[in-house]
């Protein structure tokens, strides 16, 4: 059995993050382990292949969840990466940090060490801004960033509909603020090509003697020695491997994965473990609970000027927007998925900006003529709706047997705060007044999605419970704090064993205002500070 100082599992955000940093220490041997392959492929590379990735179960993990309210009855279908890089290879290279608010009240249930002053430093240290240095932005860190180059009379418009709405207009949207404001969406994009965790972490210190990384891999189990960790049994080319960890093992399979590692390895509720026949380890039965995850509301407009990327993306016009993309990096192929960013408050009162609208300069085809881009063929725009941090933590995600292949059972637990319910209706009816600001109205023809017809509380829920989406941000469930209920204590340490941390999504108690890629980079390292404290 080979073995190693530090055994990691899952090469995604965070994993890339902690194999770059602790091999870093030439004295340690860290090992690196991946379910996927490499991210050679093209389509990781070129920002618009996601459309095609997403397709691909070589690259992608298509987990389905369990019919509820919050998605009409109809299971709706989670992504996730499985590739090296995980999810940051195959997102959609949006980069929202997390306001100091986020991390403050982290601080407040698993300690000092997540406070904003710390998190903040993190980004400092792996942010490579286009803007530079600036308070709590990095200017020469590993994730390179971007701001969209394609600026038409459709985003200006957007901005200064904004402005006439009260909102800043703001050159970093991720302002260390917690306020209001409208501007370009940052992107891990450079030079044309995405920025994942694998090209900002791994990628460039590949070549260390220390550092193995292992594709093909599918963990299945923590090992222990009493209640010590002390490595991991994977199924690899159809034959089980055991991988030894003489220090630690450091889960980073992702808020899906994670749980179930944890599982199949006899951490978790008895009952649960006892109906698969899952010796008993440690009994926790909040692993698997306490899921949080976005339900966005997909609002779209017609617009009367050819803005979009609509019909960029069929046909002859996409055969040269490919080979536009191969010979100069640039054009519709170079783009993010979402364009800019709007946060502000669901009502006056609130302390701070509880509401994003990603905007996308694209609509979705959703009762016309199927197309092969899934877009329309006019052009219109879109905003993708959510409150950036819901109160609603009662999903849950368990295995559904002991195989390590078969996907778990996944509740989402969408809007059972009512709150979250009532803060989507709110900024559905802030963002109508927004687009009736002008330059922004000139533009627009009529609302298609929920469409002028849906007016009554009932109809727009409707609409987000039929056509909404997931955010992708799920976490919460191997929920890190102070109180002894919690999976995993304020230093990412499993309670109840020794030598196992989990860190990743999982860990986070709520969503930070937004999106996750950039939380959980930032995450993994301040992570690894803790790790060498020991």
């Amino acid at each position: 059995m080979a073995e190693y100082d530090y055994v990691i599992v899952g090469a995604g955000s965070a994993g890339c993050v902690l194999a770059n940093r602790l091999s870093a220490d030439r004295g340690v041997t860290v090992a690196l382990i991946e379910a996927g392959p490499g991210d050679a492929h093209p389509y990781v590379h070129m920002p618009r292949g996601v459309g095609k990735l997403m397709a691909m179960p070589s690259h992608m993990y298509h987990y389905l969840t369990q019919p509820e309210r919050g998605n009409a009855q109809t299971p709706d279908m989670w992504l996730r990466g499985k590739v090296v890089g995980g999810s940051s290879s195959v997102n959609g290279m949006v980069w929202v940090r997390g306001q100091p608010a986020d991390w403050d009240d982290l601080a407040a249930s698993a300690g000092e060490d997540w406070s904003w002053e710390h998190i903040s430093r993190a980004y400092e240290a792996i942010e490579g801004h286009q803007l530079g240095p600036g308070p709590t932005r990095g200017g020469s860190g590993p994730v390179r960033i971007s701001l969209p180059t394609w600026r038409t009379r459709l985003t200006e418009a957007i901005n200064a509909a904004g402005a006439k709405m009260g909102w800043p207009v703001k050159e970093d949207v991720n302002a260390p603020d917690d306020g209001e404001g409208v501007g370009y969406m940052p992107r891990t994009i450079w030079k044309g090509k995405r920025q994942s965790a694998a090209v900002a972490f791994l990628n460039p210190v590949r070549g260390r003697a220390n550092l193995t990384v292992i594709t093909g891999a599918i963990t299945d189990r923590v090992l222990f020695e009493g209640t010590r960790a002390v490595g991991i049994e994977v199924l690899r080319n159809g034959q089980r491997e055991q991988i030894g960890a003489r220090r630690e093992v450091l889960l980073c399979a992702g808020a899906v994965a994670s749980p179930g590692v944890l599982e199949r390895s006899g951490i978790g509720d008895p009952a649960l473990l006892e109906r698969h026949g899952i010796p008993l380890v440690h009994a926790n039965p909040a692993v698997g609970e306490h899921v949080s995850e976005h339900r966005a509301l997909r609002m779209q407009w017609r617009i009367n000027q050819p803005l979009s990327y609509n019909r960029d993306y069929e046909g002859l016009r996409l055969v040269w927007n490919v080979v536009r993309y191969y010979l100069t990096g640039e054009g519709p192929m170079s783009v993010a998925a979402i364009d800019m960013r709007a946060a502000f408050r669901s009502r006056p009162e609130r302390n701070r900006a509880d509401i994003q609208a990603q905007i996308g300069l694209f609509s979705w085809n959703i009762s016309g003529p199927p197309t092969k881009s899934g877009l329309e063929r006019e052009h219109g725009f879109c905003a993708v709706v959510n409150p950036v941090t819901p109160a609603s933590q009662s999903g849950s995600i368990h295995i559904a047997s002991r195989d390590p292949a078969q996907f778990p059972a996944i509740t989402p637990g969408y809007g059972t705060a009512e709150k979250d319910r009532a803060a989507t209706l709110a900024a559905a009816r802030i963002l109508r007044r927004f687009v009736q600001q002008e330059p922004l109205a000139s533009l627009i023809e009529r609302e298609t999605l929920p469409g002028p017809e849906a007016q009554s509380d009932e109809d727009i829920l409707a609409c987000m419970d039929k056509y909404g989406s997931a955010g992708m941000h799920t976490v919460g469930s191997c929920r890190m704090g102070k109180d002894a209920a919690s999976v995993v204590d304020p230093a990412l340490r499993v309670r109840g064993v020794e030598g196992l941390r989990v860190i990743d999504a999982s860990v986070m108690p709520a969503i930070p205002s937004g999106n996750t890629n950039g939380p959980v980079m930032a995450l993994a390292w301040r992570a690894a500070d803790l790790i060498g404290r020991g």
